[in-house]
């Protein structure tokens, strides 16, 4: 990235060529924004319900006629597969279809109650600020945009400083389908300046933001001085939990891509790999091939399973995780320009070690043994997050008794799948606040007003 304070140069992570080079907006533009926000908000608040759902799935059509060449911008400025690319277009698509469903959906109550009726509305908030990240560009901006909209609500999204295209290009998309000029604007820049001034205004209501528990806390210091409401999706160190009387075959197999997918780079990785003690070497064994299998290299190629990392930075911070005599597993990755770095998997690890806690957010994993059930809980706890996880078994008592105890947001019982966005999603502990996605999503975009009724005659 350009240390240039007015713009940001886009890196091709696979190949380290310059992209493009994006004006990077200032406060002031931030400014400017909001009020071209609130303007457009009002109008927008105005519509019929119908007219709403209406202009979000023509937004959602324009999507999916674009599909192609959003897929091709993210392969670009990401390096992510270019079938994963062609999935996340779709996502944004389905989550604009799936947000338009709702808008003439998104009803009060009527309450019971003495001398008169009352009910509830739900109201839009104004303009919300959505802070996405580089790891998942396109669909974790949709997670925040597309409710955000369908509430009624204007919606600033900023990228992040590395993967500012897609996001540009659905803005101008927005616009061809027939959003109001300034509905939904995009606010390239860096996360102290652009990122900062979005916190920090007071005419923007909310903020949705992903990345890290760190800067997550920032943005949570921040927007208390204004009382701002935050919805917060952050870090993780997700368990997958593989007990001896699981199939071994389809766990091992599962396995690797749960977390190499997308290098790793994903707050639901399933990073930690604890294997039950009777099956730990047997797990193993048939865990190896899978991982050395693993095809890493040319994301744009769509029987490459790997891409690179996002950033040199990256590259040096997942680096600094592996000790390179370590024992464990180990993959190939290209050599030469790029920001590659192979399948890893690391054995005899301490539990307590960094790289057992600490989120690396790249293609490492520590595989850690277990004795029996309260242990495996026990390990599955022993972390600051509590974002996602696996089970593996064939015990269903078993099953329902680990997710009630393990505490994360978001399980799956011998699958790795963890986001939908049908279902809610979000995080304990330090994974974050709030949740995204699901049937009340618009509702976490809404103010509640409630209004009493009179229904008692004029005093005799």
């Amino acid at each position: 990235m350009s240390e240039h304070p007015h713009e940001l140069t886009v890196l091709n992570p696979a190949t380290e060529e310059v992209v493009a080079t994006v004006p990077a907006a200032s406060a002031a533009d931030v400014d400017a924004a909001v009020v071209r926000a609130a303007r457009a908000q009002t109008a927008w608040a105005a519509l019929a319900p119908g007219d709403r759902a209406r202009l979000l799935r023509r937004f959602a059509t324009a999507v999916d006629a674009h599909l192609e060449e959003l897929a091709r911008l993210e392969v670009l400025e990401a390096g992510h597969l270019i079938g994963n690319a062609r999935w996340e277009a779709g996502n944004v698509r389905d989550l604009l279809d799936y947000a338009a469903g709702g808008v003439e959906r998104l009803t009060g109550r009527q309450i019971p109650v003495a001398g008169g009726l009352d009910v509830t509305i739900l109201e839009p908030l104004g303009v919300v600020g959505v802070i996405a990240p580089w790891n998942f560009p396109m669909p974790i901006a949709a997670w925040g945009t597309a409710p955000a909209l369908a509430a009624g609500n204007a919606v600033l999204l900023k990228p992040a400083e590395t993967t500012p295209l897609t996001a540009l290009r659905l803005a101008a998309l927005a616009l061809e389908a027939g959003l109001p000029e300034g509905l939904f604007q995009v606010l390239p820049g860096h996360g102290p300046v652009t990122g900062t001034a979005l916190v920090e205004h007071p005419g923007v209501a909310k903020i949705v933001f992903t990345g890290s528990t760190a800067v997550g806390k920032q943005v949570l210091a921040k927007g208390s001085a204004l009382l701002k409401r935050v919805t917060l999706e952050l870090g993780g160190k997700s368990p997958n939990i593989v007990f001896a009387d699981a199939d071994l075959e389809a766990a091992a197999a599962a396995a690797p891509m749960a977390f190499l997918d997308n290098s790793g780079q994903d707050c639901c990785a399933r990073t930690r790999i604890l294997v039950q003690h009777d099956v730990h070497d047997r797990f193993l064994e048939l865990l190896a091939p899978a991982v050395e299998s693993v095809v890493v290299g040319d994301p744009a190629d769509d029987s490459t399973a790997m891409g690179p990392l996002i950033s040199r930075t990256q590259l040096e911070r997942v680096r600094s995780y592996v000790d390179p005599d370590a024992d464990g597993i180990r993959g190939k990755a290209p050599e030469g320009p790029g920001f590659w770095f192979p399948p890893t998997v690391l054995t005899g690890v301490d539990p307590h070690a960094r790289v057992a806690v600490e989120e690396v957010f790249g293609p490492v994993a520590v595989v850690l043994p277990f004795e029996d059930e309260a242990e495996a809980v026990a390990l599955a706890n022993a972390t600051e997050y509590g974002l996602s996880g696996s089970i593996w078994t064939r015990d269903v008592g078993r099953a329902l008794r680990v997710c009630q105890a393990v505490r994360a947001g978001n399980l799956s019982v011998n699958s790795h799948s963890s986001v939908r966005y049908w279902t809610p999603f979000g995080g304990f502990k330090q994974s974050g606040i709030g949740r995204e996605l699901g049937p009340d999503a618009l509702a976490a975009f809404t103010e509640t007003k409630n209004v009493f009724i009179s229904t008692e005659g004029p005093a005799q």
